[in-house]
């Protein structure tokens, strides 16, 4: 991929279509467009690593905000400069803005038909086994050795059984991380 300062016009056009394509056809959330994001980005498109896009969701989701919208800004910041997380940011933002006036408009009389109730129902099903697979993947490719499962498990810890604040659960995390990569690292010197 080109420097983002010089990055094509096409390029930013293919990016915002590929983050609408993602924004406009799936249900859930953030975290189950995350499958979708990478396989996009990844493996269809080559524009970024499996090792950047696992440091992005680290990033995107330690910020203010929506997941899939920081992550499809870190990611047009990286391909296309401030440009690229502009349309990135669009693409991800305009399906979801005219579906909610979509609903405003059309779904607020019929909330109480049943056969909309069982829609989501099953939507909500499929949506689980989306962020399901998210966690596996990025699992995959975050607990690769005995310090980050020890940093794993006792986050998962910490917010399931002892239901920590996820902000501290981050916090103490990266200063977990920091320490023991650290230490690690001076111990290989």
């Amino acid at each position: 991929m080109a420097r983002p300062e010089t990055v094509k016009a096409r390029d930013l056009l293919t990016m915002f279509v590929s983050f609408f394509k993602i924004g406009a056809f799936t249900i859930g959330g953030g975290y189950a467009m995350l499958p979708l994001i990478e396989r996009e980005f990844v493996d269809v498109r080559g524009w970024v690593t499996q090792e950047e896009i696992v440091d992005v969701f680290a990033v995107a989701q330690s910020l203010p905000g929506v997941i899939a919208i920081n992550t499809s800004i870190c990611i047009g910041y990286k391909i296309g400069g401030i440009r690229g997380s502009l349309m990135a940011a669009a693409g991800m933002i305009i399906p979801s803005f005219v579906s909610i006036l979509l609903i405003a408009v059309f779904l607020v009389n019929m909330q109480n038909n049943q056969w909309i109730q069982k829609a989501f129902s099953g939507v909500r099903a499929g949506v689980t086994a989306m962020i399901l697979l998210a966690a596996i993947k990025l699992g995959k490719s975050v607990l690769r050795n005995p310090p980050a499962w020890v940093l794993g498990a006792l986050s998962f810890l910490a917010l399931v059984v002892f239901d920590i604040n996820a902000i501290l659960v981050i916090l103490a995390s990266a200063l977990s991380g920091f320490v023991i990569y650290g230490i690690l690292k001076a111990k290989k010197l």
